[in-house]
Order: structure tokens, then C-alpha cells, then sequence
């Protein structure tokens, strides 16, 4: 018991919260992470009211969004905050000296070259340990501002507008960035800890005080009939502030009084394992992933309210003619829990991360996309093999989903009953195919990942096989407007380009 109490205890940052952490009952770590983003909220909006572009410069915004981020990073991980310094230093070195056609290339062996060091490090020097200071989650944040500044940086620089698309074209950066404004859109204190991820021009519009107005000129109605918008309306962000917030309330009671009374380790447990039945141990399976999520619905979400309250991530004016925050929103929980099919649920979770993936990778590769995707995604997540088993795994279940969605679902289209049952037979079976498919990500290692598939006698695995197999041949012609295979979701930088009414979620995608 004493180790397990040390390693709660054990951190390279800050000690003064350590009294909090022993009533409470959290990890010294989870201590300061919250004790930052709290502070961080409060700052925001501190920053939005006192430091707006009408009372300081860019200049003073930058540095002041930068010092704060810095701070909080020596808070949270002391001298292992260096990794984080370091990788960004070099890289806008490589940006100022590097030969500009061939920077995002630099850029991303640099970046990704050093995060894959640290996770080996992490699974091999440390034996499959997560550190209680453990600086891999800012440190990939980082890696995707990097690379998709430097992949943006290219296109501005390098190419002509014809080549590329319009989403590029409007993101493209045509001018090398000071190293303030590099600094500042790396480590600002509004998403050096948890991210999210957000393209350059974006930030620098926030931080310039054009990131309303330049969402309105696609909604001419929205400004009161103005033309030019040389008044921007006063669109304050406390109400989707307030609901996110509740959401992390609500996200925080079930991490204390839920998730820890369903931990995942017990999906391996000997006893459990030999005793308990194979429908006990799917309900199981099934509990503990769903209590697994709201932790992360946690961070992601109160993240977003941080960024909403500084002023930042206004995506436009929805259908109902409402304002919308959602510009970097990490995950659409509806959308996760009421997912219907695999490829649903992923659109739905960790959405900025699947735009980096779009922008860095999917859009550029010659061929192979989906597959360097993929493997991308793997490497950035890090390198224990329980990552490799749920990705490896996800290609199976996402083949025999798309067949057996293009062999049957026409058959209940038909009436609203049908519809409603093939809904809810394939929202189960998503939700546990999910759950089954991340497993592995939860509990890393080859020999704990083998033990549960083990336990649940690969069933998954070979009931997608077999139906992939079954039904290869009895698949229906695709419809045409359909035979474009749709990439990782862009959706919110998509429509930010544009201006677009904000979709509640992505169902409509379909693959």
C-alpha cells in the first residue's frame, strides 16, 4: 500500500497542492492538472474582458497567453517540461533556417521522431508505467500544432492557390510566423495542457480580434443588415461556457462515484476471469468501458469552456439562428452515445485529432491514405502493443460493418418501426463492438490484452471475419454519390472555413 500511496504522491512538479491531494484522494498529478485548468478558466475570461484586442495589443496578448502557458507547464511537470520547450524550439529553428520546400517534411520526422522517443522510453526505461508526471499528453498537442502549422506554412509559401483545395487554400500561412506568435500558438495557456488542437490562422485571428467577424461576413443577416461588419456584435460565449461546465460537473461525479467502483483491470482478473460467465463478463466489459469514458469527457470538455471563455472557438451561427462555440470542440457526446454504427462513434470522439490527421496525412498521401493514416495515428498515440491490438483490430469490425450495412439496412428503411429497431440493434452492437475494440487500449500490454480476448473467445474477431467473408459477394452496387470514401472528420474546420450552419452531429456520415 505504501508504494501505491508514493507513486500517487510522486511528481517533478509543483508539491504545494499535495495536502489537496491527500483529502481528496486523487493523484498529486490530477491534482495540479485540475488546479491549472481551473485557474486557467478563470483567466480566460479575465483575458477576454481585460485583455481584448480594444484594451491590448496582439503583442500583449501573445506574451501574455504565452508566459501563462509556460507557467503552467513548470507547475505540472517541473524539469520534464523541457521535452515540451525543446521540441518547439528546434522546430521553429528548423522553420526560420530549414529549406521551405521541404519544411513540413523536417518538421514532422523532428516532431513525431522525438514524441515516439518519449513513448518508447515510457513503455521500456519505465516498464509500461504512466508516470503520475506524465508530459506525453502536452507534448502531443504540441506534435499537431507543429506539423500542421509547418504543413501550412508549405502550402502558403510553397504552392499556388490552384493547387490547393479550398479548405487549404483559406488555412494556408504566407508568411514565416515571429517567434512570438510561434510561442504563443504552441504553448498558450488556453490548450498547452489538454489541447485542443487548432489551425494557425484561426488562433492569430483570435488573438487579433478578428475571429467573430470574419465567421459573420457569410451571415450578413446575423450583423443587423450592417455591411462590412464594421461593428461586430458582442457575442459572449457565458452560456456555452455555463453548459460545458455542467457537463463537467456532471462528468466528474460519475469519474468519482462510477468509474472507480467499475475499474477496467477487472476485465482480467483471475478469479473473475474463471468464475464468472461469459454474459457477466460482456455486461461487464460493457460498464467499464462506458465508466471509462467521462474522464475524458471531462478534459476535453472543460477544455473547450476554457478556450470559449477567453473568446475563442466561435464557429458560426447555427440552423437556429443561434450562436455556436463549437469551432475546436473535441467530442459531441450525444453523438458518441447514441452512435449507430463504428465509423459514427469515431467521427464523434477526439474530432480534432482526426482533423490533424486529414490535414497532415489523408489529403497529402499519394496513395495508401487510409493505411498511413492509420499508422500515423498509432505512432502519435504512442507504443504499447494494447494501441497496435485496437487499431488492428478496428479493421476487421469497420469492414464487416460497411458490408453488412450495405446488405440489410435497405431491407428496414421501409417504416419507422424497422427503423427504429435496426437503430437500436446496431447501436448495441456498435457500442459493444466499441467496447471491445478499445479494450486493449485501456490495458496496454500483450499478455493482459490476450487474457481478456481470451475470456471473450475472440468472438468479435471472427464473428466480423465471417460476416466480411459472407457477405463480400452479396453486397449490394454502392450508390454513386456514395463511392467516395469519406476521410478522418473535418467537420468543424470545414465549416469554420465556410461559415456554415453547425450540424448537431455527424450521422449523416455515412461510409
Amino acid at each position: 500500500m505504501g508504494g501505491r500511496e508514493d507513486a500517487m504522491f510522486k511528481t517533478t512538479g509543483s508539491r504545494w497542492l499535495l495536502p489537496v491531494s491527500a483529502t481528496v484522494g486523487l493523484s498529486l498529478d490530477q491534482v495540479n492538472f485540475l488546479a491549472c485548468q481551473l485557474f486557467a478558466l478563470v483567466a480566460a475570461f479575465w483575458f477576454r474582458l481585460c485583455l481584448s484586442p480594444n484594451h491590448a495589443s496582439p503583442a500583449v496578448r501573445h506574451m501574455v497567453a504565452t508566459l501563462f502557458g509556460i507557467t503552467f507547464l513548470l507547475f505540472c511537470f517541473g524539469w520534464y517540461s523541457g521535452h515540451i520547450l525543446a521540441v518547439v524550439a528546434v522546430n521553429y529553428l528548423l522553420i526560420l533556417k530549414g529549406d521551405i520546400n521541404n519544411v513540413h517534411r523536417y518538421s514532422m520526422v523532428t516532431a513525431m521522431g522525438y514524441l515516439t522517443v518519449c513513448h518508447v522510453s515510457r513503455v521500456f526505461i519505465f516498464n509500461y508505467g504512466i508516470l503520475s508526471t506524465d508530459f506525453s499528453g502536452p507534448l502531443m498537442i504540441v506534435t499537431q500544432k507543429i506539423t500542421m502549422l509547418a504543413f501550412q506554412l508549405h502550402d502558403g509559401m510553397c504552392k499556388k492557390s490552384e493547387q490547393l483545395t479550398v479548405e487549404q487554400n483559406h488555412l494556408a500561412i504566407r508568411v514565416r510566423p515571429s517567434l512570438m506568435e510561434y510561442l504563443s500558438y504552441n504553448l498558450n495557456f488556453l490548450s498547452v495542457l489538454v489541447g485542443p488542437c487548432s489551425n494557425y490562422k484561426e488562433y492569430i485571428d483570435f488573438i487579433e480580434g478578428k475571429h467573430i467577424s470574419c465567421r459573420l461576413k457569410q451571415h450578413p443577416g446575423a450583423c443587423n443588415g450592417q455591411n462590412g461588419h464594421d461593428k461586430t456584435p458582442d457575442l459572449s460565449p457565458l452560456g456555452a461556457v455555463c453548459k460545458k461546465l455542467l457537463v463537467c460537473s456532471a462528468c466528474m461525479s460519475c469519474f468519482l462515484f462510477i468509474t472507480r467502483s467499475l475499474p477496467i483491470n477487472y476485465n482480467i482478473d483471475d478469479h473473475f476471469v474463471s468464475h464468472a460467465s461469459f454474459l457477466t463478463r460482456l455486461t461487464y466489459a460493457f460498464f467499464s468501458i462506458q465508466a471509462a469514458r467521462p474522464k475524458f469527457y471531462f478534459a476535453w470538455t472543460l477544455a473547450d469552456a476554457v478556450n470559449n471563455a477567453a473568446g475563442y472557438g466561435f464557429l458560426g451561427i447555427d440552423e437556429s439562428g443561434r450562436p455556436s462555440w463549437d469551432l475546436i470542440s473535441n467530442l459531441n457526446i450525444i453523438g458518441i452515445e447514441t452512435a449507430t454504427s463504428f465509423k459514427t462513434f469515431i467521427d464523434n470522439w477526439n474530432i480534432q485529432t482526426g482533423i490533424w490527421l486529414k490535414t497532415v496525412c489523408y489529403d497529402r498521401a499519394p496513395k495508401h491514405r487510409l493505411a498511413l493514416t492509420f499508422l500515423l495515428s498509432a505512432l502519435w498515440h504512442g507504443v504499447y502493443p494494447g494501441y497496435y491490438f485496437t487499431f488492428i483490430t478496428a479493421i476487421p469490425i469497420t469492414i464487416a460493418a460497411r458490408a453488412i450495412r450495405r446488405s440489410i439496412r435497405h431491407y428496414f428503411t421501409g417504416s419507422r418501426a424497422l427503423k427504429l429497431g435496426y437503430d437500436v440493434v446496431t447501436w448495441a452492437a456498435t457500442q459493444l463492438a466499441i467496447g471491445y475494440t478499445v479494450m486493449p487500449f485501456l490495458l496496454l500490454s500483450v499478455d493482459h490484452t490476450l487474457i481478456y480476448y481470451r475470456s471473450m473467445y475472440f468472438h468479435v474477431h471472427i464473428i466480423s471475419i465471417l460476416a466480411a467473408v459472407a457477405l463480400h459477394r452479396k453486397q449490394k452496387p454502392r450508390d454513386p454519390s456514395a463511392t467516395k470514401l469519406t476521410p478522418p472528420s473535418s467537420s468543424s474546420s470545414s465549416s469554420s472555413a465556410q461559415c456554415q450552419p453547425v450540424p448537431s452531429n455527424n450521422n449523416d456520415k455515412i461510409n
